[in-house]
């Protein structure tokens, strides 16, 4: 269309915008200085995103400018688009990671493989493009964002968030509320909306036609603004409409005028321009040869065009472009079904049989009417062929279609069912549940009906929606009977995790029943035994019969594991019941072993739902090692992660023993309600875990009463993820507070429990307990025992707790001397570590020895945010800069850039001197 005498291909001239113009110039600018960023411009069609697209290209002469247009017809293609946007790199791919380069060679199609990972893929897509941009500067001009295939869009998003040095800029335009486009929400999101009056006065002052003053007011009001509107409803009016002779409609329907007048446009050209126009959109606009040979069984010739550009729709300059996406969606839409079909028909016959094999069979698929046994065989192909490169939602979405034309009822559940899981896989639990919806009257027989309520419960778990799962998961076990034993121990193992995590927010069954029936499962004579079942046989036989029962078994399954068993599972999240597992022998080196083994095979996989589940883990472990600083690196990673995979778990929540043991009341108390209100979605044991947070800050705080309180909910239900680490707090809650009976019962447990596990840690918990009832030289014994057996793990936290209530039982013995010893080192560890209660309490107790504390000066080291104290930690172990950016998914420029920061505020000059400047060890040395 010609506005003021110029040719605009994608719009209206670009008027005001100035808050626009000075994003997208402080992101070109941020590129040209070697940073890297992302600019999200959301808007309702016609609103000038396109325009902004334009603006950016036009002003980014100093970078190699790349573009790409979504268009709707491709949606369901996974990895089509990223497939386009990376072609001009792929001559770059052998210089990729191994496990990088298989996963982007998957996805891709370029390689016969095992499904990709989607998290390796988007690592892949990054470190690509930022190789790159080493060479030239880049600057990506994403429009239509909200028809990228999902796969695509993930990529695309995981590529975006992690841009930070990389000489690389990312600029998309979605529509509001459509398609992949919500995957960019977290990014900077620039909402475009209409313009001011003034401006939106001078743009129509640019039309051919005199625009009466009121008229133009109205107008305005009635499009709000939205550029595209202005224009084209000035042109679609009457002259009499536009002088104010004849009336305007009231209200002014925008939406429909607009569509209304393209699809007169589209109607006024000859039918075989019309026609040409449904093939450009339906066709894949990057394949124009495949575009003409369709043309060419229809009968049309490249002449057919020239209408469509005299009348404004397509450009002028790229005849195969329409002007505005709008324009597109009204062609489809205003076409007649028959039509569309003869289309689609065309399309497929002008398929490469070989190169295109999907596209081909989605074509074929929608020039079909009816049941139609051959399509829906060509679909479910194309959609194991999805499968094979990761593309998960574009498996689903051919499946779902392919069920459309299945007549028998069992065939089409069965594809129903596989498009739920691939809908699961791919991250989406609401589709999952709707392909289910659809299969439920054709889901007949006991393995049928398993594998529906399964998927179920797992939707269920994606979304932490615990409380019926455990019952879902046993309801497929009684349907699936003797049939398939191996089957039945994996649904009880799943349904045994959910209802440890629900504990006794269980609906429709119980955790003393789901670990019952699991017990009694392995009694099953085709039952394998390896590392994994065995802690689960011994997780549910604790539960079910008692410690007694499960503390040897779970012995047995942790040293099968610590010599070499299988441990990592991508689509598993282990570190959960491991971690319970641990805790309940009291066994801090093998779950400090075990899960960096489950780190490193996350991170080898991608797989970082897993990770994210294994680095609360280990953060729970750095802060029984007084770690403080790397469990809150953890903690930030987790929450990096659950942006990624849109888990819901990411936040405080995860944080209440840090809170507790830095004295932050505030921010614990406020977890521990979330934990409350999450027990109607049957969080049990979460509201559990806070309740011995508040146990920790209670005691650190000299609040007994209170403290013996929370300990007591803990100790009643006896949760194997802290069951036993809360019976030394409560004995010392009860001694305090003269809650003789509590004691004596805390007591009993321990001593019955901590010799079953042996380990130094149980049976340093077991002398403070004794230590704490005891009297005279029993006491003391007791005290060093428990001093020295903590101190032979990485337990520093509890070492240093015993030693404070050792302090604190010499000063009341008044042996001032001795009890300053232990004082004091007690006062000096909980300073380091940052634990401000009980380094107060600490230093209350030294002041009445006669001795003041002096508080340290922070050290430079907590100056550095939780990733740069994660890239400091990794290069002070001998990481080389591309393996510390393979482990944290990001690229080698982005670590250089965190350790530079490293470099300046720890006041050092080369890595060599990271240990020290941070109080780690170096690397490993081989002797």
């Amino acid at each position: 269309m010609v506005w003021n005498g110029v040719q605009h291909a994608s719009g209206p001239p670009l008027v005001g915008r100035h808050a626009e113009r000075d994003a997208i110039a402080r992101l070109l600018g941020a590129v040209l200085d070697g940073l890297s960023g992302a600019l999200v411009l959301t808007g309702e069609p016609g609103i000038g995103k396109t325009r902004l697209l334009e603006y950016a290209a036009d002003r980014a002469a100093e970078l190699r400018v790349v573009r790409l247009t979504a268009v709707e017809s491709e949606t369901g293609l996974g990895y089509g688009a990223l497939h386009r946007l990376l072609r001009p790199f792929l001559n770059r791919t052998g210089r990729l990671p191994g496990p990088q380069r298989a996963a982007l060679d998957a996805a891709l199609g370029l390689v016969s493989a095992p499904p990709a990972d989607r998290y390796l893929v988007g690592l892949a897509t990054l470190t690509l493009l930022s190789e790159a941009a080493a060479d030239q500067p880049l600057l990506f001009l994403l429009d239509d964002a909200q028809w990228l295939d999902r796969e695509s869009a993930e990529a695309l998003a995981f590529t975006a968030r992690r841009l930070h040095a990389d000489s690389l800029g990312l600029i998309i335009a979605v529509r509001d509320g459509l398609g992949a486009g919500g995957l960019f929400d977290a990014l900077n999101v620039h909402s475009v909306t209409g313009l001011p009056e003034p401006e939106a006065k001078v743009l129509l002052s640019a039309v051919p036609r005199r625009v009466d003053e009121d008229v133009a007011e109205r107008i305005v009001a009635g499009s709000g603004g939205n550029p595209l509107a202005l224009l084209e409803l000035a042109d679609a009016l009457t002259s009499e409409q536009l002088s104010g002779i004849a009336p305007l409609p009231d209200p002014l329907p925008v939406s429909r005028l607009l569509e209304g007048h393209f699809l007169r446009l589209v109607r006024a050209l000859p039918p075989e321009t019309a026609t040409l126009l449904l093939l450009l959109v339906a066709a894949p606009s990057d394949d124009t040869a495949m575009m003409w040979r369709a043309a060419g069984r229809l009968g049309l010739s490249a002449r057919a065009v020239q209408p469509a550009v005299a009348a404004g729709i397509l450009d002028r300059d790229i005849p195969t472009a329409f002007r505005h996406p709008l324009i597109r969606s009204t062609v489809y839409a205003g076409a007649a079904p028959g039509e569309r079909r003869r289309v689609h028909a065309a399309l497929a016959a002008a398929c490469d049989a070989v190169r295109d094999t999907d596209r081909r069979a989605w074509h074929r698929a929608e020039a079909a009417e009816g049941l139609d046994g051959r399509v829906a065989d060509d679909l479910e192909a194309a959609s194991e062929r999805a499968r094979s490169r990761g593309g998960y939602s574009q498996q689903a979405l051919f499946l779902s279609r392919a069920a459309e034309f299945t007549g028998e009822p069992d065939k089409r559940a069965e594809r129903l069912l596989d498009a739920a899981r691939a809908h699961l896989m791919a991250g989406d639990a609401p589709a999952a549940r709707t392909a289910l919806d659809l299969a439920g009257a054709d889901i007949h027989g006991p393995v049928m009906r398993t594998r529906e309520l399964r998927m179920r419960a797992t939707a269920q778990m994606f979304q932490i929606v615990v409380a019926d799962v455990p019952a879902m998961l046993m309801d497929a076990v009684t349907r699936l009977g003797p049939q398939d034993p191996r089957l039945t121990w994996e649904l009880l193992c799943e349904a045994l995790h959910a209802a440890m995590v629900a504990h006794d927010r269980t609906r429709g069954t119980s955790l003393t029943e789901v670990a019952t029936a699991a017990v009694a499962a392995r009694h099953a004579p085709d039952s394998t035994v390896g590392g994994r079942d065995l802690l689960m046989e011994g997780l549910a036989r604790r539960v079910a019969e008692g410690y007694e029962h499960g503390a040897p078994v779970l012995r047995t399954a942790l040293d099968g594991l610590r010599s070499g068993g299988r441990i990592g599972d991508a689509n598993s999240p282990f570190a959960v019941m491991l971690s319970m597992a641990c805790d309940d022998l009291w066994d801090v080196q093998a779950g400090r072993e075990l899960t960096d083994r489950l780190a490193t095979a996350d991170r080898d996989a991608g797989a970082l739902y897993a990770l994210s589940m294994t680095l609360l883990v280990e953060a729970r472990y750095e802060l029984w090692a007084g770690r403080f600083t790397e469990a809150e690196v953890r903690y930030a990673e987790f929450d990096d992660i659950a942006a990624d995979t849109g888990f819901p778990g990411g936040g405080d929540i995860n944080r209440l023993h840090l809170f507790a043991l830095t004295g932050r009341e505030a921010e614990l108390r406020a977890a521990a309600r979330r934990t409350a209100e999450m027990r109607g979605i049957g969080h049990g044991l979460l509201q559990l875990l806070a309740q011995h947070a508040l146990t920790l800050f209670e005691l650190g705080q000299g609040r007994y009463r209170q403290a013996g309180k929370h300990a007591r909910a803990v100790f009643e239900e006896d949760p194997p993820a802290c069951g036993n680490l809360v019976l030394p707090l409560l004995i010392e809650a009860g001694v305090r507070t003269g809650d003789r009976a509590g004691v004596g019962e805390a007591l009993a447990r321990l001593e019955e429990r901590a010799p079953l596990a042996g380990t130094p840690w149980a049976l340093g918990t077991l002398a403070l307990g004794r230590a704490l009832t005891a009297d005279g030289d029993d006491a003391e014994k007791s005290y060093q025992e428990s001093v020295e057996l903590l101190g032979q793990g990485p337990l520093a936290l509890e070492q240093a707790r015993s030693r404070l209530l050792f302090g604190e039982w010499l000063r009341r013995c008044k042996r001032r001397s001795n009890a300053r010893k232990q004082l004091r080192a007690a006062y000096e560890s909980f300073d380091a570590f940052g634990a401000v209660p009980y380094a107060e309490r600490a230093r209350i107790e030294l002041l009445a020895t006669g001795e003041t504390a002096r508080r340290r000066t922070e050290e430079t080291r907590f100056d550095l945010t939780p990733r740069e104290r994660q890239v400091a930690s990794m290069a002070a172990s001998g990481l080389t800069n591309g393996e510390i950016a393979t482990r944290l998914f990001v690229t080698a420029s982005t670590v250089e850039f965190h350790l530079n920061k490293v470099f300046r505020k720890l006041g050092v000059t080369s890595r060599k001197q990271i240990p020290h400047a941070i109080g780690e060890p170096g690397p490993a040395t081989e002797h």
